[in-house]
Formats: C-alpha cells, sequence, structure tokens
C-alpha cells in the first residue's frame, strides 16, 4: 500500500475524506469521535498510596516486619516498635523523594496547548489543538507549532524545524512534489509532522495522523515496551541483603540454640535472637541509601540536573558509555558562521578583515538579503539568516541601520526550488540586485568576479577556485551560502529572469558549533574511562565534523550512518559497535539497537536527547538524560534525569557526582558491617568461651538507632573528591561485597570486636557479668563512632588536612558521645538501659579502648595502602 508522501494531494484526500470537498461539521465530529483528541496518552500515575507500599517490597524489609511481628506477639512490644518506626522512616522518606522528583519535573512543563488555524465551513478559524482530526486543512505560517501529521498540499518557501523528530538541525526546505519509493522520515519533504515548527514561510497540510498515529506518537507507543533497567547499586543491595539476612539469620538460630541447650529459656533466647538480627541486619542502609540520593539530588538540581528517578543518582556514577544526541548537547543548537570567502582569500571568523571594502560588501549583502532580525536578545526568523545578522553584530556593524541606510526597494523571496534569494537596494549611487543562495545555482549564473573592488570576467580557473573553497567548507560540516550581484540601470520591480549575468562577491560558511565546554567534557568522559558516543538524525559529514572537533571521533572510520545497521543481526552489532563513536541519520529503531548492543556487552549506558525520537532510547537506556529546555514532554517522561541547562558538561559533572555518591554509600555500608561484624565477633566469642551474653536486646536497639544510623548517614554526606574522576567505571556485575571490601570489614570488625571483649572481661572479671555487659556496650558504641572517621576514606587520613572536614560526621560523633556518656553515667537510666553507673576510671577505660580502634585501622590502612 502506498504511503501518503508517495500519492498526489487529491489521491490523499479521497482515500482520507472519500472527496475533494473540506469536512462538515458533521463529518468533522465523526472523525473526532473515531480518531480520538489530538493528544498523546498518558499512562496512569502511580498514586501517593501505591509508591508509599512499593517501599516495603525490600528483602531485608520484609525480614524485619516478621522479626517486629515476632517479637510483638512475645511480649517485647519495645522491640518491635522501634523497628517499625525505623522501617516507616525509611518508606516515608523514599516516598516524599520520590514524588519531590516529579514535581521537579512538572514545574518544567509549558502547561498551555498550542491552537491550530484549520479550516471550518469555508472560514479559517482558531481552535485548540486537541480538537484538530484526521481530513481538517491546517494553515501553517513562520511561528507555529505543527498540531498533527499532514500531506503539505500547498506551499510557499516553507520550512520546518524537525529536529525534535529527526534529530537533524538544520529546517527542512518542502514541497509538494509525489516522493518515488520508500524514504526516511527525514527526506519526505512533502509532509508534516505534528510537534515540528515552521520557521519560514507558509502552507497548507491536510491532516493525515492525529494523536497516538502520528510519527510522535507511533515513537511514544514503543515507550510502553521498553523496561526501565535497576541500577547497579539497586541489584547489588538486593543480592547483597538476601545473602546478609539469610547468613544473620542462620547465625543467630545457631546462638539462640546454645542458649536453649545452656538452660537459657525459648523466650529470652529468640528475644535476644531477635535483637542480635535486628543490630546485625543493616535496615538504616535503605533509609541511609535513599537520604544520600536524596541530598545528592538537591546538589545536582544546583548544577542543572533535575533527576526524575533517584537511583539515577547512583546509576550515573556507574556510566561506562554515553550516547550523546549532537543538536544542543552537544553543540549550541543555534546556527553561527565560522568563516568566510572572498576571491583570493579564505578567512575563518577570527581573522575576517572588516578594512577590506569586498568583504564589508559581503557582510552588508548578507544582512540586506535576509529577513531575520534580533529584537531584544531575541533571533526571529530562519537559523541561516539569524546566523548572518549575528555575524555583522560581532563585529561591531547594526544590521537594521544598514537596512535603514539602504532601503529593499523590490525582491523576488526564497523558493526551494530555484534556491535563490534577490533583493534591490541603492548602494553608494548605484542600483545593486543581490543575490543570495546555494553555491551551485549561483555559479552556474556568474558571468564576472569581484577582486580587489575591480568587477572583472569570470575565468575557469576562478570558477575552479570557488568549487575548492566550497568543497573545503563542506568536508568540515559547513554549510555554505553563495553571494553575488547585479548593478541595474534604475530602481524597478525584479523576477526570476533577472537573476543572470551575476557578479560574484563571496561565500560564508556557517555551522552549529561545538559548546565551549564540550571539548573538555568530553576529554574528562575519557580520563574516567567513559566512551563518548555521538547518535544524531542530522548528516554524517555535518556530525563528523563537530565530533572531531570535541573529541569523540579520531578517524573517519568511526562514524557510520543508521542504514548501516539495518543489515546488521543483533550479533554482530554487538561486535560492530566498538569500533563506532558517530551515527548519523539513524532512526528510533536503530537508536535502541545501539544502547541495547553496549549493555548486552555489560556497559552501563546513559542516552541523551530531545526530541520523541529519543524517548523509547532514553528509557532503554540505563539512565536516559533528556533535555529540559528544547526536550519533548515525552523525552522527559521517558528519562531518569533531566538537564535544565541542555549541556552535556552537566552530564559529566553528574557522573562525577554519581561516583561520589557511590563511594560514600559504600563507606557507609563498610561502616555498618564492620561495626556489626565487630559486635557479633563477640557475641560469638561469649557464648563459645561459655561466659554470658555481653549485651542485653535493649543495648543493641540503642546502637542500631543512635550509633549506627547518624554515623552511616554523615558518611553518605562525606564532601566530594574529585579524584573519582580518575577511576575506571567499575563492571555491571561487580557487587559491593569485593574481596578486597570483605577484608576490610573483617579486620576493622575485628578489632571493634577485640577492644570490646576486652572492655567486657575488665567488667566481668571485676565486678560481674552486669558491670562486663555494661562496659562492652559502652566500648562498643563508642568505637562505632570513632569509626566513623575511619571509614571516610580507604587511605589512611589521620593526619590529613580532610580528616575533620565532614560537619555532619563530627554532629553525629558529638551527639552520640553525649547520648552515651549520659547513659553510662546518670543513675536514673540504669534500668531504663540494664546497665550500672560507672566510675571515672571506668569511663576512662571505656573512651581509651574505644579510641584506640584509630591509630589500629588507620595503620592497618597504611599497610593496605603501601602494599598496593
Amino acid at each position: 500500500m502506498k504511503q501518503y508522501y508517495q500519492m498526489e494531494t487529491d489521491e490523499v484526500k479521497k482515500q482520507v475524506n472519500g472527496s475533494l470537498e473540506p469536512l462538515t461539521d458533521a463529518e468533522i465530529r465523526a472523525h473526532q469521535e473515531k480518531y480520538g483528541p489530538n493528544e498523546l496518552q498518558e499512562e496512569k500515575k502511580k498514586s501517593v498510596a501505591m509508591i508509599f507500599l512499593e517501599q516495603y517490597k525490600d528483602f531485608l524489609v520484609i525480614i524485619l516486619i516478621v522479626s517486629a511481628i515476632i517479637s510483638g506477639f512475645m511480649g517485647d512490644m519495645e522491640s518491635a516498635i522501634v523497628i517499625l518506626i525505623v522501617i516507616t522512616i525509611n518508606a516515608i522518606l523514599g516516598t516524599v523523594q520520590t514524588i519531590k522528583a516529579e514535581k521537579s519535573l512538572n514545574s518544567l512543563k509549558k502547561l498551555s496547548g498550542p491552537e491550530a488555524k484549520v479550516l471550518r465551513n469555508g472560514v479559517v478559524t482558531h481552535i485548540p489543538s486537541r480538537e484538530v482530526t484526521v481530513g481538517d486543512i491546517v494553515f501553517l505560517e513562520a511561528g507555529d507549532l505543527v498540531p498533527a501529521d499532514g500531506r503539505i498540499i500547498d506551499q510557499a518557501s516553507l520550512k520546518i524545524d524537525e529536529s525534535a523528530l529527526t534529530g537533524e538541525s538544520i529546517p527542512v526546505e518542502k514541497s509538494t512534489d509525489v516522493i518515488e519509493g520508500e524514504t526516511s522520515l527525514g527526506d519526505r519533504v512533502n509532509m508534516a509532522y505534528s510537534g515540528s515548527f515552521v520557521t519560514y514561510g507558509r502552507g497548507t497540510v491536510f491532516v493525515t495522523g492525529t494523536g497516538m498515529e502520528t510519527e510522535v506518537g507511533k515513537i511514544a507507543s514503543l515507550l510502553k515496551t521498553t523496561s526501565e533497567k535497576k541500577t547497579p547499586l539497586q541489584v547489588n543491595l538486593d543480592q547483597f541483603g538476601q545473602k546478609l539476612s539469610i547468613i544473620i539469620l542462620i547465625f543467630c538460630a545457631f546462638l539462640m540454640v546454645i542458649n536453649i541447650v545452656r538452660g537459657g529459656s525459648f523466650g529470652d533466647a529468640f528475644l535476644f535472637a531477635v535483637a542480635l538480627a535486628v543490630a546485625a541486619i543493616p535496615e538504616a542502609l535503605s533509609s541511609i541509601v535513599t537520604i544520600v540520593l536524596s541530598f545528592g539530588t538537591q546538589k545536582m538540581a544546583k548544577e542543572h540536573a533535575i533527576i526524575r528517578k533517584l537511583q539515577a543518582v547512583e546509576g550515573l556514577g556507574s556510566v561506562s558509555v554515553i550516547c550523546s544526541d549532537k543538536t544542543g548537547t552537544l553543540t549550541q543548537n543555534k546556527m553561527t558562521v565560522e568563516a568566510c570567502y572572498i576571491p583570493g582569500k579564505s578567512m575563518e571568523k577570527a581573522h575576517i578583515d572588516t578594512d577590506d571594502g569586498d568583504v564589508q560588501l559581503l557582510m552588508k549583502s548578507s544582512v540586506l538579503c535576509s529577513d531575520a532580525k534580533i529584537v531584544n536578545g531575541e533571533e526571529i526568523g530562519d537559523p541561516t539568516e539569524t546566523a548572518l545578522v549575528s555575524f555583522v553584530s560581532d563585529f561591531q556593524m547594526d544590521a537594521e541601520k544598514i537596512r535603514e541606510e539602504h532601503e529593499r526597494r523590490s525582491e523576488v523571496p526564497f523558493d526551494s526550488d530555484r534556491k535563490l534569494m534577490s533583493t534591490v537596494h541603492e548602494m553608494e549611487d548605484e542600483v545593486l540586485m543581490i543575490v543570495k543562495g546555494a553555491v551551485d545555482v549561483i555559479s552556474g549564473r556568474m558571468e564576472s568576479i569581484r577582486k580587489n573592488g575591480k568587477e572583472v570576467k569570470i575565468t575557469d580557473e576562478d570558477r575552479k577556485e570557488i568549487a575548492e573553497a566550497n568543497q573545503a567548507f563542506s568536508r568540515q560540516g559547513l554549510r555554505v551560502l553563495g553571494f553575488a550581484y547585479k548593478k541595474l540601470d534604475q530602481v524597478k520591480g525584479i523576477t526570476e529572469k533577472d537573476e543572470t549575468d551575476l557578479t560574484f562577491l563571496g561565500l560564508i560558511a556557517m555551522m552549529d558549533p561545538p559548546r565551549v565546554e564540550s571539548k573538555d567534557a568530553v576529554a574528562e568522559c575519557i580520563r574516567a574511562g567513559i566512551k563518548p558516543v555521538m547518535i544524531t538524525g542530522d548528516h554524517k559529514v555535518t556530525a563528523a565534523a563537530i565530533a572531531k572537533r570535541i573529541g569523540i571521533l579520531k578517524d573517519e572510520s568511526e562514524a557510520c550512518e543508521g542504514a548501516v545497521i539495518e543489515n546488521l543481526s543483533d550479533e554482530e552489532l554487538k561486535d560492530f559497535v566498538e569500533k563506532i563513536s558517530v551515527y548519523a541519520r539513524v532512526s528510533p529503531e536503530h537508536k535502541i539497537r545501539i544502547v541495547k548492543a553496549w549493555q548486552e556487552k555489560g556497559n552501563i549506558v546513559s542516552m541523551t536527547g530531545d526530541g520523541v525520537n529519543d524517548a523509547p532510547a532514553l528509557k532503554q537506556a540505563d539512565v536516559g538524560v533528556a533535555m529540559g529546555i528544547t526536550g519533548s514532554e515525552v523525552a522527559k517522561d521517558a528519562a531518569s534525569m533531566v538537564l535544565t541547562d541542555d549541556n552535556f558538561a552537566t552530564i559529566v559533572k553528574a557522573v562525577e557526582n554519581g561516583r561520589n555518591v557511590y563511594r560514600n554509600i559504600k563507606s557507609s555500608i563498610q561502616f555498618l558491617l564492620s561495626g556489626n561484624f565487630g559486635a557479633i565477633l563477640a557475641v560469638l566469642y561469649a557464648s563459645i568461651a561459655g561466659l554470658p551474653v555481653p549485651f542485653a536486646p535493649v543495648h543493641l536497639l540503642f546502637i542500631n538507632l543512635l550509633t549506627d544510623s547518624l554515623p552511616a548517614i554523615a558518611l553518605g554526606l562525606e564532601p566530594h573528591r574529585s579524584d573519582v574522576m580518575d577511576e575506571k567505571p567499575r563492571r555491571k556485575d561487580e557487587s559491593i561485597l569485593t574481596k578486597d571490601f570483605l577484608v576490610k570489614i573483617g579486620t576493622e570488625g575485628l578489632s571493634i570486636g577485640i577492644m570490646t571483649m576486652i572492655g567486657f572481661m575488665i567488667g566481668y572479671t571485676s565486678e560481674g557479668a552486669l558491670l562486663g555487659s555494661t562496659m562492652a556496650f559502652g566500648t562498643l558504641c563508642l568505637s562505632r563512632l570513632v569509626h566513623g572517621y575511619n571509614c571516610k576514606s580507604d587511605k589512611p587520613m589521620l593526619f590529613h588536612k580532610g580528616f575533620f572536614n565532614n560537619i555532619y560526621l563530627q554532629g553525629a560523633f558529638m551527639i552520640g558521645f553525649v547520648l552515651i556518656t549520659a547513659v553510662l553515667t546518670v543513675p536514673f537510666l540504669q534500668s531504663v538501659f540494664s546497665v550500672v553507673t560507672l566510675s571515672m576510671s571506668q569511663l576512662l577505660t571505656v573512651y581509651g579502648l574505644a579510641l584506640l580502634n584509630l591509630p589500629v585501622i588507620q595503620c592497618l590502612k597504611a599497610i593496605r595502602a603501601r602494599l598496593k
């Protein structure tokens, strides 16, 4: 079946409406009922209650809920209430952050929908775009948003910016001609597509698709079949939580059996086992991760990155491949003059000689033969023409003053068929017709050439030099405009027939240039072991030129067009992607395949984009990044992160933040597990040695709530360091519990356990089990507070200036120190916490044993660092 772009306009009308006549009111209502409103359907949002309940899906949390219920039935309501409070706080934090992220995104959305001009009952009427239906006739002019897909039935110099849909930065010159054969979306010049923007001219469109049946809607529907990915931390924590919980439950069951065998009651043994499980299972971990990620989102928001999905903060830190769109992300999304040529001279912008009379005439002509304006700093008009006006302004020449001094007397507007625009002006006692357009068209109409202020007959050598200059600019990915003029005898109205016997003036070359910071950001990526990849709908030459400038492309062989991917199987593509750094003229399906190929090779992939054509790939990527300024709503909804400055450098900064967040979360885990391991070793030693249990259940709950949580959260907020970008991305399958990490936890936990049991034995041998338990409790609490400083870095930091740079850790230490000292010294707290009041010497002994962990563990770090 023929596509609409392959049909004559009358054939399209007959197929859609059954006749050539405009729709009647009854037919409009029937079509609206049949095709539905002209809007994209949104997926149903999760309710606050559903978001809250999802926080309880974690395996660790489920274990703790079961423990709380059993504790309640056994009569230990204190333990049950404490456990439930901890996990409820965690759930509230996760819910609040999710809702807050959604609100941040909503602030970026435009609330009002555009209107459309349609033919209704023989009259052009303004209606809301959602009421446009299939078969409507829509009128477009510069500045309009295209409300629906349709076949162009009439046009006058119509140009439409389709970058949101195709990724191509240059507006497309439209036509009404039939297109033969199959062609890509970006080359269907007789069609207009929903969501694109009219930059020049006017046109009439017969609507062939609305809502979800538009190209925008079809891409949006792909999102439903694309699954979101868990970040490495989510996967790690799920696996880690399950394994840890099982190990701890087995250990606690083992201790419970030992206590019962030794004559203890089942109830006491069970409650102690539950208390030990609560102390050993780092249930605060989920809360800590949520809080740390929340602080990470706030920091990133200040740096122009709004996080929609909390886990994306950490996910960014794992990224090993960044697939970036070109237009607006790596480039400025603004056409800029880069160079110009006059006979005998090719000049980059920085070296243009404005004292040269020929250069001055070229610059004046570029302004006079254009319609663009700059009003209050805002550029109005076709991007290529606004580039010309900005170019002149950069050299302190007033474009409007030039136009006032040389008023336009006549014109032949730009036409996409002849590819020329001509205007007539009086300049220095002469009447000139200035001509601007495609170089090959102007070349065929030249009779003379301007050299050093004089007109001479053009030679074959001159034509060759002009062609070579044009080719040189084109090879750099520049868009080239040719300029010529013709002297007229008098001011008169001109026609297309006058555009002959021209005098060549010069060439102006322009492009959408890279952002200033893109080159440094790409270099930072490469230093961090991240592969930057450009994926764009633009042409290969343009894409390759930009990629070379900023360091993504080293060799031309690393660039390809989407058509190459069509013929590759998924297996072949996996090998192919490693060799390619630039993909041009790609479709949405190509983008998804490229992202999947990298993922299947074990990489964490970030994908950036702004158009609806990017949305499926944004969702498929591990971390999708949408543009906040130029991005479509479909792209933003599919992404994990939205950039408010549309800048690639912001992504690299976000990667650095993500790596620091992961490092800090790992420090928190190290702190929790090494402290818990120390407590378990102490209990295990006492059980094996036949000694009384060193801790009461209330001791373990106190440790769990105060000396665990606050320092762990504080470590998660450790100041960020830039040295994380010197490391390579961690592997996708790398567990948190690496061999090196487990060794650190084991040795540090052993040190804490030894000091704790020394404190227990001193008290036990002196005055019995209660004093021993009190001193063990005090030593363990303070040891863990001190241990927070050990967990700041893998390197020894005792004499480092950054040792005391975390104000949150200072606060956590002081709060914990004051509370545990109060418990150990204030008499009325004895019965509450099952302790005896310590004398000054006993208290100093506890302080000394706890503090001794600091030099011991710092020495162990120094030894490890030396061995590495």
